[in-house]
């Protein structure tokens, strides 16, 4: 899953222009994009006795989920006892995910959010592809004793955070609890804590970034997703919206030129380097085989982490560069020391400040 993207109009913040941009922009705007923010990032409440709502429910915790570019690569259908998760290859990345990897890392993603919502309800998920073959993801469900658990508790907390942390390092038995939260069948997870470890990363992240800045394909499609202001973000109800990475909203127009003016090379590994050295540390999740189920399987486990990690007040960002590029990975997978298996996704976590929540198309939207 995409770690962007965060582009930076620093040369302008610097010289005083980008403040008073920022103030053009109608307070109405805003206050739009916050009221349908606070309606998308809520614990919801169903009726008893009402399926059809609850599942509706069910797969809007799904929809919270993260996904490459906040694309929300995902349909899903309601088929009685169960609900199937589809990938909608309308959404697909082929520039940055050539290989659909983060695609079905999304989906279990979704899976893990709706497993944890349906135990809140009383029902036990459980997730595999379907028996006829083919790409469905389907999620049966069966009655059992309700649990809210502390990662159900967190889902509406979850967020892609990709401003700078604190710098200061987690306790030990917090470490502990994201390892655990991050381990899976064929999935494990590496974290990295000490600062020769860290830099080492940081090299990886630097050389996959520029090359991949050097591409048009993914520069272009990285710009198809960006929501310059919340008007935007509001109308599309999906993408990566400026103001969740620490920048101004801007018209479309401006940001779409400026975007082509300042996202360079340097001035996104700079800011890389910042991020990754404010940070108590970064987890590497890898498996053992390739292929979509256990792509799924490592997306559930990193949103395990990932609500782990907001449950304990802590921030994660993803920073994937080195599992992106091809030519990168196997260089990556030796530093690790895991041999043939395959690094799927790289995260930084550490504390900081909550930036605004990315926003998530309706339910109706996404039911086939």
């Amino acid at each position: 899953m995409s770690s962007r993207r965060d582009f930076v109009f620093g040369a302008l913040a610097s010289a005083g222009a980008m403040a008073s941009i920022a103030s053009c922009s109608s307070e109405t705007n805003a206050e739009s994009y916050e009221n349908v923010a606070h309606r998308t990032w809520r614990h919801g409440k169903v009726a008893p006795g009402d399926k059809v709502a609850l599942l509706h429910e069910l797969v809007r915790y799904a929809t919270l989920a993260p996904s490459s570019h906040n694309t929300q690569c995902w349909k899903f259908r309601l088929d009685g006892d169960a609900i199937s998760i589809l990938p909608d290859f309308s959404r697909r990345c082929p520039a940055v995910d050539p290989d659909d990897h983060h695609l079905f890392v999304s989906l279990g993603c979704a899976a893990e959010n709706l497993i944890q919502a349906a135990l809140a309800s009383g029902l036990k998920g459980q997730a595999g592809f379907d028996a006829a073959g083919g790409n469905t993801l389907r999620v049966a469900l069966e009655p059992t004793s309700p649990v809210a658990s502390t990662l159900f508790q967190a889902i509406p907390e979850r967020q892609s955070t990709r401003g700078e942390y604190d710098g200061n390092p987690l306790a030990r038995k917090e470490l502990e609890l994201l390892e655990k939260a991050g381990t899976g069948t064929g999935v494990g997870v590496i974290l990295l804590t000490e600062r020769q470890a860290t830099e080492k990363v940081l090299e990886y992240v630097v050389q996959g970034n520029t090359a991949q800045m050097d591409d048009p394909a993914f520069v272009e499609e990285l710009r198809k997703w960006i929501r310059f202001n919340g008007d935007e973000a509001v109308r599309t109800g999906d993408g990566l919206y400026t103001a969740s990475s620490g920048n101004p909203s801007l018209p479309t127009w401006l940001g779409s030129l400026l975007f082509g003016l300042y996202f360079t090379p340097k001035s996104e590994n700079d800011k890389y380097a910042r991020c990754v050295r404010s940070s108590a540390g970064i987890a590497i999740f890898f498996s053992d085989t390739p292929g979509p189920a256990q792509w799924v399987e490592v997306g559930r486990c990193y949103e395990r982490f990932a609500l782990q990690s907001a449950a304990l007040g802590i921030r994660n960002a993803l920073l994937n560069q080195p599992v992106e590029v091809s030519s990168l990975r196997p260089q990556f997978a030796a530093f690790l020391g895991i041999g043939e298996r395959r690094p799927d996704l790289v995260v930084r976590f550490g504390r900081g400040p909550k930036q605004p929540s990315s926003l998530r198309r309706p339910v109706q939207a996404v039911l086939v």
